[in-house]
């Protein structure tokens, strides 16, 4: 058994023949692209690119098995290089009476995955684009994915727009059985203890994922997982604690660094930290009514404990901050370090603060050292702006 590192939330923006999929990604967000950044620059051992029911980026992943740059594994997923990948789908689901939310769905083959699509294109308007609205219940859509034996999994689950806490309800019941339900994703803007103050996920294993729209955001949050090969079945069984296998170790954003972390005013800007203000119906500054309700706020005022409880085998959440966070870390310096260190995770993990300030000098080693360490200063984020390392 070994540790691997896995960030399994990666959209892709386009086609290489030009065919839009995630709108808002960037262009060279491609399949290929993605599986060369995961192995050659970020040093993640697995990773999901959870476009893969999109009928565009099949064909792509068909011609890349084809030529034998990658192959499919017998457990699952799709190898290239040092990387794993697993084959994923976001979709959104709006049930009568209640708000919308995305859900993810990993299927363990190339061929599954394509069933699913053929599904799919029954209850959806255009299949070839990613997080699109289905037209069935998610109790349906959650059936299909489980009788294919694929993963349910509920997206950045309290984010304010399309989530399942944000957004959807106040309770996942509502919208899911939760006996079929394989594991959680937390999202940016929160971390274990936050969700510890909903009974309802107690029972769930956490995932910390990056949603990364563009390259360098590969990464950005993932988690450590123990198993014995790098495969989709493997992952299966370390979300059902199976056989040994686990979730080592979750690495997210601080919450403060999350775009919607606080309650935020789009009239004069303001981020209420430090405010409780999960009653407050306007901006604690400016009186204005259009604001934007922060993941804390939010999760305060759904939930159903007064302190937070994390289990004792709960996986430890660390604060994870990207390098892009890092003051004054350019792009020729950071390329100076990746040389000489490989992989981001072997700076993030194993570089030592004497061989990293001599590449980079002892202020960025300094504050690389503070980031693994949980000790940087932080401003807060809200509204939709990202929190930020204090220089």
């Amino acid at each position: 058994m070994e540790a691997y590192y896995a960030d399994l939330h990666i959209h892709i923006g386009r086609t290489e023949e030009g065919q839009a999929v995630k709108i808002s990604a960037a262009n060279n967000l491609t399949f290929y692209n993605i599986a060369q950044e995961a192995s050659e620059r970020k040093g993640m051992d697995i990773v999901s690119i959870i476009d893969c029911h999109s009928p565009g980026v099949q064909r792509e992943m068909t011609r890349y098995l084809d030529q034998g740059e990658m192959e499919e594994l017998p457990g699952g997923g799709i190898r290239y290089h040092r990387t794993t990948i697993l084959l994923g789908c976001e979709i959104e689901v709006r049930d009568p009476g209640y708000g919308t939310a995305h859900l993810l769905a990993y299927m363990p083959t190339l061929d599954i995955m394509r069933e699913f699509t053929e599904w799919l294109k029954k209850h959806m308007k255009n299949v070839q684009l990613s997080s699109q609205r289905i037209y069935v219940t998610a109790r349906e859509l959650q059936r299909e994915v489980t009788d294919r034996g694929g993963l349910l999994i509920p997206a950045h689950i309290f984010t304010p727009h399309k989530s399942m806490y944000g957004s959807g309800s106040t309770r996942m019941e509502h919208l899911l059985d939760l006996d079929a339900i394989a594991a959680v994703e937390l999202g940016l803007s929160a971390d274990s203890v936050m969700a510890g103050y909903i009974s309802e996920l107690d029972r769930y294993t956490f995932l910390t994922n990056s949603d990364a729209h563009s390259l360098p955001k590969i990464g950005r949050e993932y988690n450590k997982l123990w198993l014995d090969k790098p495969s989709f079945e493997e992952f299966r069984k370390a979300l059902a604690q199976e056989d040994g296998r686990k979730v080592l170790a979750n690495y997210g954003l601080n919450p403060r660094l999350g775009k919607y972390h606080r309650t935020y005013c789009d009239k004069c800007g303001s981020i209420l930290d430090e405010q409780d203000v999960t009653v407050v119906e306007r901006c604690l500054y400016c009186g204005h009514t259009k604001i934007v309700r922060g993941v804390l706020d939010r999760i305060r005022s759904i939930a159903d404990r007064e302190e937070p409880w994390v289990p004792a085998d709960r996986p430890p959440y660390y604060y994870q901050v990207p390098l892009e966070y890092i003051p004054k870390l350019g792009p020729k310096t950071f390329a100076k370090l990746i040389e000489r260190f490989g992989t981001e995770m072997n700076l993030l993990h194993r570089a030592s603060y004497e061989a990293i300030a001599e590449t980079a000098g002892d202020a960025i080693a300094l504050c690389l050292i503070q980031a693994r360490e949980g000790t940087l200063e932080l401003e807060t984020g809200g509204g939709g702006k990202y929190g930020k390392v204090k220089s």
